[in-house]
């Protein structure tokens, strides 16, 4: 069985560690306003990538074609749907994008990464597979740490992370908020923290004018290691963390990503929350003072945390990469 790649030319960028036979290069683009200018461009990408793909599709003959969201998406999904071909798109969010839900109707069959993603559509529903959200090889060695109880006057491992659009906050509110812990909650902690390479030197002397030992960078390149050692993990919510989150089992604040269209990690987190696997913490409420209080709550309550990792670990699906590939080859009517 081979695999070919179609994507638009942004994302081709970062597809060179993507095990394809060969990578092809379709016309799209995203929605960039309402003025007419900006639809007509769209339209042309769209519908340039759709007759692209059409001539893809009928050259290929592919056994089923996969869709992962995002506009680049739309071209060969459509190719494949109007040639009669299989066609399977994954959800990741809680909530729909805007490109699967142009797709959904017309698809073979969706894999949702939050079951309740298409609730209150009876069509949609009726082909919907809650595979789950793939994880890496890394998070799923992970995953095999049991989660560690904090000793009740011992080192508190705490995780701050929040990618490329959430570094700052982190750097803005996690300081001040450990500023505001007693002397005894902070002299327990050990941070392990993301920053922007301009906030690294602010952050640092925070903790070292209070002796809070702290390991900084702008990444590490062992996070799934990191969150399985942490106590506690404060986040922003994207659909690949919170799945990390609870296919390892660990205890979380989650701070979504406040303006999404779709409002997709806000609801990312709702659900791992109701369940009881986090804490939700948008980020209006997320303040140094309010911080400081939960972090103290829950160094206080282990038993908490304890409930916590145990409820993330029970909605993780560590095996949804199978689930997935299962899937594919059931609409695609390949016998392994």
């Amino acid at each position: 069985m081979v695999v070919d790649l179609a994507t638009d030319e942004r994302a081709a960028r970062y597809a060179g560690h993507f095990p394809a036979r060969q990578l092809h290069v379709l016309p799209a683009d995203t929605m960039r306003g309402r003025s007419p200018v900006a639809l007509a461009r769209t339209a042309l990408a769209l519908g340039t990538g759709l007759v692209k793909g059409l001539a893809l599709v009928r050259r290929l003959k592919p056994a089923a074609i996969i869709g992962f969201g995002g506009y680049p998406t739309v071209p060969p999904l459509l190719a494949g749907t109007l040639s009669g071909r299989p066609t399977l798109i994954h959800e990741a969010n809680g909530v729909m994008g805007r490109a699967n839900r142009l797709l959904a109707p017309r698809v073979t069959a969706i894999a949702l990464g939050y079951p309740d993603a298409v609730a209150g559509d009876a069509a949609l529903k009726a082909k919907a597979h809650h595979t789950g959200n793939p994880v890496r090889p890394a998070v799923q060695a992970a995953a095999r740490l049991p989660f560690e109880l904090p000793a009740p006057d011992g080192e508190f491992r705490l995780l701050v992370f929040g990618g490329s659009q959430g570094a700052r906050i982190m750097s803005e509110i996690v300081p001040p908020a450990v500023e505001k812990l007693p002397p005894e909650l902070r002299a327990r902690l050990r941070i392990t923290q993301q920053c922007r390479p301009e906030d690294i030197a602010d952050v640092r002397a925070v903790y070292d004018r209070h002796g809070v030992r702290a390991e900084l960078a702008p990444f590490f390149d062992d996070l799934p290691a990191r969150m399985a050692l942490a106590h506690l993990v404060v986040a922003r919510s994207g659909a690949s963390t919170v799945a990390e989150l609870s296919v390892i089992g660990r205890p979380s604040v989650l701070v979504p990503l406040p303006g999404a269209l779709d409002q997709d990690q806000l609801v990312n987190a709702t659900s791992l929350a109701r369940a009881g696997g986090a804490l939700l913490m948008p980020q209006a409420e997320f303040t140094p003072a309010h911080f400081a209080a939960e972090l103290a709550r829950l160094m206080n309550e282990p038993a908490a945390l304890e409930a916590m990792a145990r409820t993330a670990r029970d909605t993780g699906r560590a095996d949804a990469d199978e689930r997935l590939a299962d899937l594919v080859l059931r609409i695609a009517k390949i016998d392994v």
